[in-house]
């Protein structure tokens, strides 16, 4: 289908995104882009160059991404309009379906830490390396953006994640309205648990150590199916991640059952050398179930 909403997170604050939010005062435009290309009909050509990254020796365009940069030329070109700027990219890449920011304020992810201490910023939280007790946004009272609550109150399907649960995932769901729509909604609703775990985020976290963190810090139940896969990779493949600090994550679900949760278990592993979703496979049961 084409008729699909990505609801993207608005708390990036690193690299290209982080450095346009400072000059610039807009919404970080990274999240954004890359459900952009993901979603785009244009020519891989196109989708290559808006995301491509000046290198670090490129003077003052060092680490920016062509795409953020292009996001920021169409907010000058609809005179500060960012949501009319990414409906501007959606056109140029032809894109299937539509890309809105979980809000149009200027947000900031705070923590707080099981050892007491506190950061602001996502890009500080992730480095920091400890483990969050607690996340908020601040301000606090920061809108849920209409197209967003909209889309939710009339979607089919809704899939929360992958990705990383405490940066992509949980800030979208703090948005005040963002969890109460989704409370009402009569969807079908389905967080797609995370297929490796995420060094300084979620590491070691089993299948229900990621649901987990998301009950705990979302008091309302904003889905009722947990996805969960069981397929395994090859003993090569776990090497390579874990020399980087990454791990399968354990498919315990028997735990979540216990949540309260129903668990849709199966093997929905990429078949490339990468350790990641196939997304037809998440596809095609996610339309059987819409089929019951």
């Amino acid at each position: 289908t084409s008729n699909i909403t990505a609801i993207v997170t608005v708390t990036d604050d690193g690299g290209s995104s982080g450095r346009l939010k400072k000059d610039k005062g807009m919404i970080p435009p990274g999240d954004i882009r890359n459900c952009l290309v993901a979603l785009a009909d244009a020519e891989k050509a196109m989708t290559d160059l808006f995301q491509h990254r000046f290198r670090n020796d490129s003077g003052s365009l060092s680490g920016h991404s062509l795409g953020n940069l292009f996001i920021a030329a169409m907010m000058d070109q609809a005179n500060g309009d960012f949501e009319r700027a990414v409906e501007l990219a959606s056109e140029v890449l032809a894109i299937r379906g539509r890309v809105v920011p979980a809000s149009l304020d200027a947000v900031v992810l705070h923590a707080e830490f099981d050892d007491g201490t506190d950061m602001e910023g996502e890009t500080k939280i992730v480095q920091a390396q400890k483990r969050i007790k607690r996340l908020t946004l601040i301000p606090p009272t920061c809108a849920a953006h209409r197209s967003a609550i909209e889309a939710i109150e009339k979607a089919e399907v809704i899939c929360i994640g992958p990705g990383s649960v405490y940066t992509s995932v949980i800030p979208n769901l703090l948005v005040p309205g963002i969890a109460d729509a989704l409370v009402r909604s009569k969807a079908l609703k389905i967080y797609i648990c995370n297929v490796m775990t995420q060094k300084g985020e979620s590491d070691a976290f089993s299948a229900s150590q990621h649901v987990a963190s998301i009950t705990e810090q979302v008091p309302q139940r904003v889905f009722d199916y947990v996805m969960v896969n069981t397929g395994v990779p090859t003993t090569s493949q776990i090497s390579r991640y874990e020399e980087v600090g990454q791990e399968l994550v354990h498919p315990d679900i028997d735990l979540i059952h216990g949540m309260g949760f129903r668990v849709i278990a199966g093997n929905y592993m990429s078949d490339s050398d990468f350790i990641r979703h196939d997304p037809m496979k998440l596809a095609a049961k996610i339309m059987t179930m819409v089929d019951k």
